[in-house]
């Protein structure tokens, strides 16, 4: 029988609420707004059951249950299942963060500080909405803007490469390759959306070399 020190730990982050360790005692566990869940949510963008995470002998999962407003890993939009490895980031509708810690890592302090996933900047998933120091931008951004400014959202303050920029913005061209000038033309166009509301800041940062970054300030 496997001990509780030996279950992953969940680590529960939103933008209101300080960060909740969930040790994972069960071999399947949903999690979403319901109350009956395993592991409830209430958030309103979350759907009623909105991932499963499970065990198939010493690997675990995660599956989106068909939510409305999504989920992403690492930044990488989870369609079906996936397998998951210590540290990584599950994001249910942009507004929660789910971290597994895998069996056998150390735990996190209770007290960690949960990342920014709201700063001048903000988005709406459900309805694709992007406010800029609380306006909204209009006209909206175009699909693969939009689909590049909610992975450097989601993975505020971090790097994101120019294939995982790829992966998520052009899925569908997977295996053609996609220029570097398409990559470019692209970020400059969202810059110049966003300064259209916030001209003195520059949110998308180029980290040469590596890839790019959302600046929240």
């Amino acid at each position: 029988m496997t001990r509780p020190d030996e279950r992953p730990i969940l680590v529960i982050e939103t933008d209101t609420q300080p960060a909740e360790q969930w040790p994972m005692m069960q071999d399947e566990v949903i999690v979403g707004r319901d109350e009956e869940c395993d592991l409830p949510i209430p958030e309103r963008q979350v759907s009623r059951h909105h991932i499963r995470l499970f065990r198939q002998g010493d690997i675990y999962y995660v599956q989106d249950l068909d939510s409305k407003n999504g989920t992403w890993v690492n930044g990488l939009q989870l369609k079906g299942t996936r397998e998951l490895h210590d540290g990584d980031e599950i994001h249910l509708a942009l507004v929660v963060r789910v971290r597994f810690i895998g069996s056998g890592a150390t735990s996190p302090l209770a007290q960690e500080a949960p990342a920014v996933l709201h700063g001048r900047l903000r988005i709406d998933p459900e309805s694709r909405r992007v406010f800029v120091r609380g306006s909204e931008l209009n006209p909206p951004l175009s699909l693969p803007q939009y689909r590049l400014l909610e992975l450097l959202y989601v993975n505020t303050g971090r790097i994101c490469t120019r294939d995982h920029v790829i992966e998520t913005v052009w899925p569908e061209a997977l295996g053609e390759g996609v220029s570097e000038q398409a990559i470019d033309a692209l970020v400059r166009r969202l810059r110049d959306r966003l300064a259209e509301l916030d001209p003195d800041w520059q949110y998308v940062v180029t980290v040469r070399g590596h890839g790019f970054r959302l600046d929240q300030g």
